[in-house]
Formats: structure tokens, C-alpha cells, sequence
């Protein structure tokens, strides 16, 4: 019988993350709410207290996939690169990274609108999250051979926070960004650039 019982919390759960999936896909996160949910799983509100915590544990589950799916495109994408051309590769997934923004605007929006604090973090979140992160430390690490753990980790980070403000400001038509016809131009340009620098202080 528990069996029984846990798997109906499974597939309810399961079956709460793909409507919810949709909904942000299509209208964003401000549009979660729990009785929408519960109407379209025909359930009632007070079942998805028992698969969930919250609205936000909906939305962190959907952001898990968001994330899975963003790191099988970024891996992807290097494919037809060199291993032995790091800066190709950091260019290639940067583009794979601007194509899955364009592709998916709300459910990309929504992995960085959500106010998580570290210590609610889920241990998977991290564990997507840094599958994203290993990706650019790899070609990095074979750039600057030179620096520590600490240094590599800074700069993975800095790199994909620069490519990320240039996709935001481009995604979203800031008047700071550049045309998204050029968005490519700007992030190789950032990229050809700041990897030529063989030291960080």
C-alpha cells in the first residue's frame, strides 16, 4: 500500500512540474498559482502541499529541468569544436547559451528571478548548476594551466556572468545592449579578448 501511495505522490508531482513547465514557458512565473495548478491536475489545492512545500518548490523543480536541458545544449555544442581550441569552445557554448535564451525567454528569465537563499539551495539545483559551471572550467583550465582551484572557479564565473549580462541586455532589448543581430559579434569580441590575459589579481 505505500508503495501504492508514493507513487501517486510521485506522479502527481511529476504531472504539477510539467503544467507548471508550461505555464512559465508560456506566460511566466508571476502566472503559478495553486488553484490554476490544481484545476488543470484535477487535484485539489491542498494536494499540492503534499508533494510540495510551496508555489516556490514548484518553480525551483521546473527550474531543475530548465537547467538539465540548458546544460545538454551547452554540452551539445561542442560537438563540432576541437578540444584543443578552449576559446572556440567557450564561443560555441556561449552561442548555444544565447540560442536556448531566445528559444525560451520566460523559463530562462525564471532560473534567475527566483530568490533562493544558499542555505535553501536544493542539493540537485547545485548539482545542474555545476555541470554548467564544469563545462566553461574545462576549456578555461587549458587556457590559464597557471591558476588555482579558487582562481579557476572565479574566473568560470566571471565569464559566464559577462556572457550572461550580454545576453540579458540583448534577450530583453535593453537600450545598453546591442542589437540581437550582433549579440554573437559582442559575446566572441568579449571572449577572444579576455582570454588573452594570463593573469588575475
Amino acid at each position: 500500500m505505500a508503495g501504492k501511495v508514493q507513487a501517486r505522490r510521485e506522479a502527481l508531482r511529476t504531472k504539477l512540474i510539467d503544467i507548471a513547465e508550461a505555464t512559465i514557458a508560456a506566460q511566466g512565473m508571476d502566472a503559478i498559482r495553486a488553484r490554476d495548478l490544481a484545476h488543470e491536475a484535477d487535484c485539489a489545492v491542498g494536494a499540492i502541499y503534499n508533494v510540495f512545500d510551496d508555489m516556490g518548490d514548484i518553480i525551483i523543480a521546473v527550474n531543475g529541468r530548465t537547467f538539465h536541458k540548458l546544460g545538454l545544449k551547452v554540452a551539445a555544442s561542442l560537438r563540432d569544436t576541437s578540444p584543443d581550441a578552449p576559446v572556440d569552445q567557450l564561443i560555441a557554448m556561449s552561442y548555444a547559451y544565447l540560442q536556448f535564451a531566445v528559444d525560451n525567454p520566460k523559463l530562462w528569465r525564471t532560473l534567475f528571478d527566483i530568490q533562493m537563499s544558499n542555505e535553501n539551495v536544493p542539493a540537485w539545483y547545485l548539482q545542474e548548476l555545476g555541470h554548467l559551471f564544469a563545462n566553461i572550467a574545462r576549456p578555461l583550465a587549458q587556457l590559464f594551466p597557471e591558476m588555482s582551484e579558487d582562481e579557476l572557479d572565479l574566473m568560470t564565473r566571471t565569464l559566464f556572468s559577462s556572457v550572461h549580462g550580454i545576453v540579458l541586455l540583448g534577450v530583453e532589448n535593453r537600450i545598453s545592449g546591442v542589437p540581437r543581430t550582433r549579440l554573437e559579434q559582442m559575446i566572441a569580441l568579449l571572449l577572444r579578448n579576455i582570454t588573452t590575459k594570463q593573469t588575475v589579481s
